[in-house]
């Protein structure tokens, strides 16, 4: 059965579906893909916001609606709610190309931030602009895995950029040495910058801390432990990784 659908329902069935198959039918029904993929995972997800439509189809993308009968004999029912979250949950997500490209944008603007605040240019010792390393990306035409997480992807990435940009990864290890009047509030961003290796709680109050931070990050580390101290604060670098 074929439905008449409004051109804002048409659009919105182009751009994501979840479709079950069975015995060569297809069911499918029209969802917001991010919801869609928490329900899939079992999360705390409403799945009247899952889905755009309580309809059920056999071809969404003709607007072609399965009928009571067709869905009663393969999902003993014809309560499309519960077929629609059937069809979700051992079905198939399909994303569009338009929505695929929003998913490689966020990880790629991820990866970005994640080679900036990590990695340094070892000819000044400096962190690369965000925009230098976007430029580039495109540059190196290298391309983002919107399926694979941005941890998994920053390592080839940087291998690639390494045929464009002087790009090293680097941890380092800096010592601060902060006043007493100071110490307590200091604690936050110390563990905010990074990981706290040592902490030595000196005769006057003061707090020596050995952290281990991203070289990205160091300028920004000293800058705040600059702010709160008002400059008194004794910073260097023991060594890198």
């Amino acid at each position: 059965m074929s439905i008449g659908l409004t051109q804002g329902e048409k659009h919105r069935i182009e751009i994501n579906l979840a479709k079950l198959k069975k015995e060569g039918y297809s069911f499918e029904v029209v969802i917001d893909p991010d919801l869609a993929m928490d329900f899939k995972q079992g999360k705390e997800v409403n799945l009247h916001e899952v889905i755009h439509s309580p309809l059920i189809f056999t071809d969404a993308q003709k607007g072609m609606q399965a009928s009571e009968q067709l869905i009663e004999k393969f999902f003993d029912t014809t309560n499309t709610n519960v077929v629609a979250e059937k069809i979700i949950r051992d079905g198939e997500i399909q994303l569009s190309g338009e929505y695929r490209k929003s998913m490689r944008d966020k990880k790629k603007k991820t990866i970005i931030n994640m080679i900036h605040t990590n990695a340094i240019n070892p000819q000044n010792n400096l962190p690369h602009p965000v925009q230098r390393i976007e430029s580039a990306i495109e540059e190196a035409k290298i391309k983002i895995d919107e399926f694979k997480k941005a941890e998994d992807q920053v390592s080839e990435v940087v291998k690639k950029l390494m045929t464009i940009l002087p790009i090293k990864y680097e941890i380092r290890i800096l010592e601060a040495i902060i006043d007493a009047k100071y110490a307590p509030q200091s604690y936050a961003i110390l563990k905010n910058f990074g990981t706290i290796i040592t902490q030595d709680w000196m005769n006057d109050g003061s707090l020596m801390a050995h952290v281990k931070v991203p070289a990205g990050l160091q300028n920004d580390f000293f800058d705040k432990l600059n702010s709160l101290t008002h400059g008194t604060v004794k910073t260097k670098v023991i060594n890198d990784k």
